[in-house]
């Protein structure tokens, strides 16, 4: 016979043991639930995000095999700053550093000062910080004032440089870009630099349309200014994304350490790098252009431990991915994987920019990244937020936004092609742009105009 009902447990597949059905998200709660619970819980709060792999608006790295997330798992636990406890983990950081100075023409690779970093944004910071402690030691030994640094810079240049300036005071002078100089290309680098500069910044991939700016043209343009004015003013190069492409795919390009004034270079590791956020580095051309003062030494953990970094304690475990992705791919493999990833950026351009609605503002022959705006007089119904908005909905995210300054009335959608973007993937999407595209221009009356943009990542 069956059991009474009321001596019946019915557990509902989605209910939890163990946890409230109304949980309090703002505040700790007074009681705990089951490991299993809680999991679900995060779970279900994340199944509304975006799925990553269609993300083409962020850089940093959403996939990697599956040797590397079994690395990852078992490397979650190590903290990179105990060197002492993890020596093997600090060799294979300076096995990694190592490697990418020697990718960047570093003339001593062995001896060039490298960091890891939790990304760009850090080794940025450290590179500042390095430019104007370099610049006040100088005038100091002159007997010279060291007050007011400022540093000269695109005014495309991603937020951490303006953060920098805020955060260590030193003067942001942004060059204006604008459709004759769309880059910082040297032509006016002589009116923002004197003798408080305490660098230039140049960009190996733009964040809003993936350039590169001519580290080159830097490099000369301030040769002349030296002869001219007697200012020896140094070149940072913000290399986050352009850093892990341009030794495989431009190798011929000279935006490293073979032009003399460059003093440092950074990069991400979880962009191009390829490896999981968050990863960056920073390497100095030499000793000589990394200030001893910046260097710390702690006894910490049973061993002293020379530190070079804003944070502390930080993840190793994305540095052990790193050495597994350059023991992986080698050089050819980096080779292959960047080009391939630009191919499918170079055919999504050339079929966006086919469309009548749209003209290309890159084309994703520097890193895989391009962007495009729409036609002037092509309609009045809608913008590139509207489609932006569309593809959404169909799960695709491709952000919107106006370019900065003097192009500031000219809207541009940009996708960013990572390892994951596969040629069917791409086929896919143009589909589906071309299918809001058409439902767009069949509106029959015009949609409200937005008075903001959409956030787009750097």
């Amino acid at each position: 016979m069956p059991e009474p009902a009321d001596e019946i447990t019915i557990n509902p597949f989605r209910r939890r043991p163990g946890a409230a059905d109304r949980i309090d998200k703002h505040r700790l709660p007074a009681e705990g639930m089951s490991p299993a619970a809680a999991r679900d819980v995060v779970r279900d709060e994340t199944m509304l995000d975006g799925n990553a792999r269609l993300n083409l608006a962020t850089f940093v790295t959403t996939w990697m095999e599956d040797e590397a997330k079994e690395l990852y798992a078992d490397a979650f636990d190590k903290n990179m700053i105990d060197k002492d406890e993890y020596p093997q983990t600090a060799a294979i950081e300076q096995y990694c550093q190592e490697m990418i100075a020697d990718l960047w023409h570093a003339p001593d690779p062995a001896a060039a000062p490298t960091t890891s970093t939790i990304g760009s944004s850090e080794a940025c910071m450290l590179a500042g910080i390095a430019l104007k402690r370099r610049w006040q030691h100088r005038r100091e030994a002159q007997g010279a004032d060291t007050s007011k640094p400022n540093l000269v810079m695109s005014a495309a240049v991603q937020v951490c440089w303006e953060k920098f300036c805020n955060y260590f005071e030193v003067e942001p002078r942004l060059v204006p870009i604008s459709a004759e100089h769309p880059t910082l290309d040297g032509s006016q680098l002589n009116d923002y630099v004197d003798e408080h500069t305490i660098g230039v910044v140049g960009i190996l991939g733009v964040t809003y349309t993936g350039a590169y700016e001519p580290i080159a043209d830097l490099q000369q343009a301030l040769d002349t200014i030296a002869q001219q004015r007697g200012l020896d003013i140094p070149i940072h190069v913000d290399a986050a994304s352009g850093g892990m492409i341009a030794p495989f795919l431009q190798p011929e390009l000279e935006w490293d350490f073979r032009l003399p004034r460059v003093a440092s270079i950074n990069t991400s590791g979880h962009k191009y790098g390829l490896v999981y956020p968050g990863l960056g580095w920073v390497v100095w051309r030499d000793r000589d252009a990394l200030p001893e003062s910046m260097i710390f030494r702690v006894s910490y953990l049973g061993g002293e431990t020379p530190t070079l970094a804003l944070n502390f304690s930080r993840p190793g475990a994305q540095v052990l991915l790193q050495f597994f992705l350059f023991l992986r791919l080698g050089r050819s493999g980096y080779e292959t994987v960047q080009g391939e990833s630009q191919q499918v950026a170079q055919h999504l351009a050339a079929e966006i920019g086919a469309m009548p609605a749209f003209e290309l503002i890159s084309d994703g022959s520097t890193i895989p990244v391009f962007a495009w705006r729409q036609v002037a007089g092509h309609t009045d119904k809608w913008d590139l937020y509207d489609l932006s908005d569309r593809l959404r909905m169909h799960g695709w995210q491709v952000p919107a936004y106006p370019m900065p300054d003097d192009l500031a009335e000219v809207t541009v959608q940009r996708i960013v092609v990572r390892n994951g973007l596969t040629m069917d993937l791409a086929n896919e999407l143009l589909a589906v742009i071309a299918a809001q595209v058409a439902y767009l221009d069949n509106l029959t009356a015009p949609l409200p105009k937005r008075t903001t943009s959409h956030a787009f990542t750097h």
